[in-house]
């Protein structure tokens, strides 16, 4: 549990500081910014992890440490990447950590940034990686996801789901960009 609300905190925290930053210095934020601000904040902790709208606590902590780069925390750094780069709105390199370099989305980096335009803020929250399996010459892993924000014009989304990372498996004539994790599959609701 103190993970959790250390967890909660920081996002509160974060959530602060960016809205601090859009007022000039010795501005003081008027009493519909704080509001705004709790609200946010106040959705930010009503929906994580065990509760209504965030991701299944499943109670299980990922262990720290190295991180073996093909295992599923591997998995999970590129996931992590993938998250901070569509919400500093870096699209070209989020959709190159698809496979086949960003063909596996389904979309061209104009489709892609088509997509992502409507929102004005996106986050996720990552939950543990699901078991690491194989199947012929790859490995996958799934993990739980949930994308939240405002899109332009403020209204708020919740969109919790899955996401599969693949990578090919050590085998010959296999390249290094070919054995490094790659997202082939996301899941959630509503689509993003």
């Amino acid at each position: 549990m103190g993970r959790l609300a250390t967890s909660l905190l920081l996002a509160a925290a974060l959530t602060a500081c960016r809205q601090a930053e859009t007022y000039d210095v010795g501005e003081v934020p008027s009493e519909n910014d704080i509001a705004a601000f709790e609200e946010r904040a106040n959705a930010v902790q009503e929906s994580g992890p065990g509760n209504p709208g965030g991701l299944p606590n499943d109670r299980n902590l990922v262990e720290e440490g190295p991180i073996d780069p093909n295992s599923g925390q591997g998995a999970g750094q590129v996931l992590q990447s993938y998250a901070a780069l569509l919400e500093q709105g870096r699209l070209d390199e989020a959709r190159r950590l698809w496979t086949e370099g960003g063909a596996g989305s389904g979309l061209s980096s104009q489709g892609f940034a088509k997509t992502f335009s409507k929102y004005a803020e996106i986050h996720a929250e990552i939950g543990a990686p699901g078991q690491v399996e194989g199947a012929a010459g790859s490995t996958y892993v799934e993990f739980p996801i949930r994308f939240y924000g405002q899109r332009k014009g403020g209204k708020a989304f919740n969109s919790p789901g899955s996401v599969t990372l693949r990578r090919v498996n050590d085998v010959p004539g296999s390249s290094r960009e070919q054995r490094r994790w790659h997202i082939y599959r996301i899941e959630v609701q509503p689509p993003l």
